[in-house]
């Protein structure tokens, strides 16, 4: 069976590092088997601050950007979700993200790239990972921090991961599909 994977790039900030940590993210995911894998940047949806008149469970989308945005999440089986780290939590623009939708997160499986400081964006994701379940997503514990990761991109803007980050996402994209593998018979159900 194959799955069909959207990597997110989380942030929308001028000058951020998530296109180049998610582009390397891509190239390893697309050479896993058992994936389908499609890279998605917030960026390009411009979703405003909530502005759907109506609670997202209930699908009825105003908005040209939340339905462009619905129909990208949707036909995913699993995510995973490159994340910076902002004042120790999740940038708004993939908080907003996440909660812009409803029903389209719902049993399916993700895993968290986090960036950062010192932490790697540890901080970030934990708290992501409590969001996610509170949408019906089962964020697998396994996550990828990447410390210090401006060290690890160069001027073209190339990132070059070290050898335990390699290592960790191998770990993370066979435990992503083994629960999304699992998780979709309850989707169809």
């Amino acid at each position: 069976m194959i799955l069909k994977l959207n990597i997110i790039i989380g942030s929308t900030r001028p000058g951020r590092g998530g296109p180049a940590v998610a582009k390397w993210v891509y190239e390893a995911c697309a050479t896993y088997p058992g994936f389908e894998v499609e890279l998605v940047d917030l960026a390009d949806f411009y979703l405003p601050l909530l502005d759907e008149p109506s609670h997202p469970r209930m699908r009825k989308y105003q908005h040209e950007h939340t339905k462009k945005w619905s129909a990208a999440i949707e036909p995913a089986d699993a995510f995973v979700f490159v994340c910076p780290e902002y004042d120790y939590f999740p940038n708004a623009a993939l908080i907003n993200a996440l909660q812009v939708l409803s029903l389209e997160w719902q049993y399916k499986a993700a895993a968290i790239v986090s960036y950062g400081g010192v932490s790697g964006g540890l901080r970030a994701a934990q708290e992501l990972r409590l969001l996610l379940g509170n949408l019906a997503v089962m964020a697998i514990p396994q996550t990828v921090p990447i410390p210090f990761f401006q060290k690890q991109i160069s001027e073209d803007r190339v990132f070059t991961p070290t050898d335990p980050v390699i290592d960790g996402l191998k770990v993370t994209l066979g435990e992503l599909l083994k629960w999304a593998a699992a998780l979709k018979p309850m989707r169809s159900a």
